[in-house]
């Protein structure tokens, strides 16, 4: 019987053994696709936040300087295979290479000429026209190809809106509020679908902590631009890092997963007025948290 008793003893105390560790080691862990090594025990405070970041917006042309575009920078790393991306800001599900350039191909709009229209002789005259000289060459490059189908893709320049997932998090042992950015979405804007869907597309998501990686192994390419003096040029991780970025919140975290526009979707000046909002309570928090 006491052995009996002994061995429950033993079963029990290594249940509960085991579960202290579990939770003692969740307490002590971090997050895997966070840039800063906080701990889940020291967090005080944390909001998951959306952003978007229209890059032909004045402030944020830096990120987006001629021939030195972040979007160049992303898409030539996934072609190159150095970069992965991924489905949606979940970072669960990994996108293959394939998959991603489909997503950057421009859609059929139809535009050839019918058989109709062939034997009325339409098109004869224009292709005369433009066959040789200087245009027809410049019209030859207009859009890129691919070197396995052939078909035209967008121009990285066409991929100007990116989306920032980010958490904003309190840590109680430093006493600092961070804005951890966790994934970086390409998306196609809407007006270069307004002839099919008119709806904006994703293109692919991608890890920061992937992205910083990238950009610090290229220094001479991945950088912001200074307009006011060339040589302060900054790497576009620390360019992000300081914020020297323009994004109004699209979503904050909340039960049913609507955005902003679909909260206020009868008033878009509204939604706007919301979106502000958010951002200066999130200012005024952490203004707060200093009280304290």
């Amino acid at each position: 019987m006491k052995k009996i008793r002994c061995a429950i003893g033993l079963v029990l105390f290594s249940m509960i053994f085991s579960t202290l560790s579990v939770a003692q080691e969740k307490e002590l862990s971090v997050n895997p696709n966070s840039v800063y090594p906080i701990l889940n025990h020291d967090i005080m405070f944390k909001k998951r936040v959306w952003r978007r970041m229209d890059l032909k917006e004045k402030k944020n042309r830096p990120f987006f300087a001629f021939n030195n575009e972040i979007t160049k920078i992303v898409i030539e790393a996934v072609q190159s295979g150095i970069l992965h991306p991924y489905m949606n800001d979940s970072l669960k599900t990994r996108m293959s290479k394939e998959e991603f350039l489909e997503r950057l191909k421009v859609p059929d709009l139809g535009g050839e000429l019918t058989d109709e229209e062939k034997a009325l002789g339409f098109g004869e005259d224009e292709e005369d026209d433009w066959g040789d000289d200087d245009w027809g060459d410049e019209g030859a490059d207009a859009s890129a190809s691919s070197d396995e189908g052939g078909s035209d893709y967008f121009f990285p320049q066409d991929v100007s809106v990116l989306e920032i997932s980010e958490d904003v998090i309190f840590d109680k042992k430093r006493s600092r509020l961070y804005y951890d950015i966790q994934s970086i979405t390409l998306i196609l804007p809407a007006e270069n679908f307004a002839s099919t869907t008119g709806l904006r597309k994703e293109v692919g998501t991608f890890k920061y902590i992937d992205l910083v990686a990238l950009f610090r192994s290229m220094p001479q390419e991945a950088i912001w631009f200074n307009p006011q003096n060339s040589h302060e040029h900054k790497n576009l991780a620390d360019a992000f890092t300081l914020r020297l970025f323009d994004a109004r919140i699209t979503k904050i975290a909340n039960p049913e997963n609507l955005e902003i526009v679909d909260i206020y979707s009868k008033s878009p000046k509204e939604a706007i007025m919301a979106s502000q909002r958010l951002e200066h309570q999130l200012m005024e928090m952490e203004h707060n948290l200093w009280d304290f």
